[in-house]
């Protein structure tokens, strides 16, 4: 349900209105816009008498809202989240560029690239540490070592640093982590989902291979709804019947995620297509539909690299793409960098 505040109404008011919800065991997410103040109510809202609440002098108006996502929905937040990682932002009209490698190999490797794509424009520095992989007997990651390894490469660039987790026990190792990535096969680990609900921190959800946007919304929802608002949604392809890419790259998802929710919503053209030549033209075309941000690997020598060398962008392809990438947004009229 949605409580819709009329403007300039009397805070007191406002305030005795949540606490009234809220003795009832209703959820109250306030939404406080440029023209108006929203409030979703989030439980089980059948026992409010909605008559009543519309006739109250500082209520406009009061809907219910049929969809079972609420923390994430747009109706329940009109205005675009805006996540913010150190001194960057995502979302309502900031765009990011996070850049790196799929696995971080050594000192030298990950610091080196992280100065490239800084220099080049990136505003975060993705590294795997911990890798899932399709086959027990391909390379894990370094796992505390890599963390420890993007530390590193952070205190010499200053990037924030964005990784993936893969299992609770392996929290701890995080403390120090900016943004926690939660990979495409953990997407419905709601375990996981909500135990990163209580930490403040952004996380960056990816949607699964085979899910839709509904079932991606509810993985968010379950971050949200355990408290943490935090949420950078990321479309990184899924199993079609292609034949000659590793996966579709749906950007439909992107305006899509955008009218059904305030969450920012970026995109991965490296996993979506595994082939770096198809790389470019898929961040460009992602940057002209709305996305706030693309999450791209760079690898200094990727036919040599212990993870996805195929998709991987060397440094001066990553330089020449981000240029490209500022052109075609400030073509679209898009906003500014994070």
């Amino acid at each position: 349900m949605i409580v819709v505040i009329k403007a300039n109404a009397n805070p007191e008011k406002q305030d005795q209105l949540i606490n009234w919800l809220k003795a009832m065991g209703i959820g109250v997410h306030k939404s406080v816009g440029e023209y108006q103040t929203v409030l979703g109510l989030i439980g089980d809202t059948s026992k409010v008498d909605m008559d009543l609440i519309e006739s109250l002098d500082i209520v406009e108006s009061v809907k219910r809202v049929t969809e079972t996502f609420k923390c994430c929905n747009r109706k329940f937040h009109p205005e675009d989240s805006v996540i913010r990682v150190g001194d960057v932002r995502i979302g309502g009209g900031h765009f990011a560029m996070i850049a790196g490698p799929c696995s971080v190999e050594s000192e030298e490797q990950i610091v080196g690239i992280a100065k490239a794509v800084k220099a080049s424009g990136a505003a975060m520095l993705r590294g795997g540490a911990f890798k899932p992989r399709t086959s027990p007997y391909d390379f894990q990651g370094l796992k505390g070592e890599g963390i420890e390894l993007l530390k590193i490469a952070r205190a010499e660039t200053g990037l924030p640093i964005v990784t993936e987790i893969m299992n609770l026990k392996d929290l701890p190792l995080f403390d120090d982590i900016d943004v926690l990535q939660v990979g495409a096969r953990n997407m419905q680990n709601f375990d996981l989902l909500r135990e990163l609900g209580t930490l403040n921190k952004p996380i960056l959800l990816k949607r699964g291979l085979a899910n839709t946007l509904k079932e991606l919304l509810m993985s968010a929802e379950y971050i949200m709804a355990s408290g943490n608002e935090q949420v950078i949604l990321c479309e990184r392809g899924i199993r079609t019947y292609s034949d000659y890419l590793r996966n579709t790259l749906d950007l439909s998802a992107v305006p899509m995620l955008h009218e059904l929710t305030h969450l920012p919503v970026i995109v991965d053209p490296s996993h979506a297509t595994g082939i770096a030549r198809i790389v470019p033209p898929m961040a460009l075309a992602a940057a002209a539909c709305g996305a706030d941000g693309l999450i791209i690997e760079v690898h200094n020598d990727p036919l040599h690299a212990l993870c996805d060398g195929a998709q991987s962008l060397t440094p001066d392809a990553f330089d020449t793409l981000a240029k490209r990438v500022l052109a075609v947004r400030a073509a679209a009229g898009c906003g500014t960098e994070g």
